[in-house]
């Protein structure tokens, strides 16, 4: 099987290895290609099997693909693929399913953290000599926050849901949880399953942990926004589109919220124009809650294992 790596860069900078996936295939390894459809055809040619991350194929690109049987997501989300369309052209697609919880859960507290102590800020602060220059033992540039007794609405109840509310926990905080199907059994005095309303109503985080859907697009806007407590932060370590950046960055500059934290933004790279960039109060980060060494070998692995199965005729990971 002849197959094609379209921007390996992203998962693999150097750091881990491609020599399981060339064991099992005739492969060529783009580390980045553009993402017009004259690139994309070239890059592919006549290769029976491709992996992506970002680079996306839909259904006018897949009709020049005829070749193609097998497309691998280096992803949990598959947005970027026509599933119908490939469907339809007999084009099996896989993608790796929780390789991330740990990190994105991890990373979800520490922009919590980053919001109530600010250490970057001040790690800033006493290198341009401020501390040095204190005429006290100590100082602080922005109100300090502790966390025990505090409220976090964990918005979305997968996987990294879990992880996160169990992180939140730990902290000593008590958790409330949006979700469309509820847990009994996560439904303990310090986790409760409440409306949206309730949510955004007692919370003093509010993190996201959704799917881009429909329903969920555009679910934290003015009007979710004029729910929170002034006092409170939003996360969103999820998909930017969850988000009404304009709305945010409104509320921020208003002091209708207290700041917010998004490692993910509507267009990725972030363009100039995002109104985040600036806002008050707002922490961005590059999309990298996922990108531990340790959760993208696990990626890596099972994209291969994929690959492995499908040639085995029992491809895993399949999504419809």
């Amino acid at each position: 099987m002849k197959l094609v790596v379209l921007d390996g860069y992203t998962l693999n900078p150097g750091d881990l290895s491609w020599d399981a996936l060339k064991d099992l295939v005739d492969v060529t390894i783009h580390e980045r290609i553009k993402s017009d459809e004259a690139s994309i055809r070239d890059a592919i040619g006549d290769a029976d099997a491709v992996i992506t991350n970002k680079i996306p194929l839909q259904k006018a690109m897949l009709t020049q693909l005829p070749n193609l049987k097998y497309i691998g997501v280096t992803a949990t989300g598959y947005n970027i693929i026509d599933v119908d369309a490939a469907k339809e052209q007999g084009v099996t697609v896989t993608n790796v399913p929780a390789y991330s919880t740990a990190s994105v859960a991890q990373f979800t507290m520490a922009l919590v953290l980053e919001l109530c102590h600010h250490v970057g800020d001040h790690n800033a602060a006493v290198q341009s000599g401020q501390w040095e220059n204190s005429k006290d033992f100590c100082f602080w540039n922005s109100p300090l926050i502790e966390l025990e007794g505090k409220t976090i609405g964990i918005i979305g109840f997968g996987q990294i849901g879990k992880a996160a509310a169990a992180l939140a926990q730990a902290f000593g905080l008590n958790v409330l949880v949006y979700n469309r199907t509820v847990y009994p059994e996560y439904d303990t005095e310090s986790c409760r399953f409440v409306s949206l309303d309730e949510l955004l109503q007692a919370s003093d985080f509010v993190s996201l942990h959704c799917p881009m859907t429909p329903d969920t697009a555009g679910i934290i806007n003015a009007e979710t926004l004029s729910k929170m407590k002034s006092s409170a932060f939003l996360i969103n370590t999820s998909r930017g589109g969850l988000v009404e950046e304009a709305d945010l960055a409104e509320a921020l500059e208003s002091e209708k919220i207290a700041g917010a934290a998004v490692d993910v933004v509507s267009e990725e790279p972030i363009v100039s124009e995002n109104p985040l960039l600036g806002a008050k109060n707002c922490i961005i980060t590059p999309h990298i809650a996922w990108a531990p060494l340790e959760a993208r070998r696990r990626c890596l692995q099972i994209a291969v294992n994929n690959v492995e199965t499908y040639i085995n005729g029992e491809a895993q990971n399949v999504v419809s």
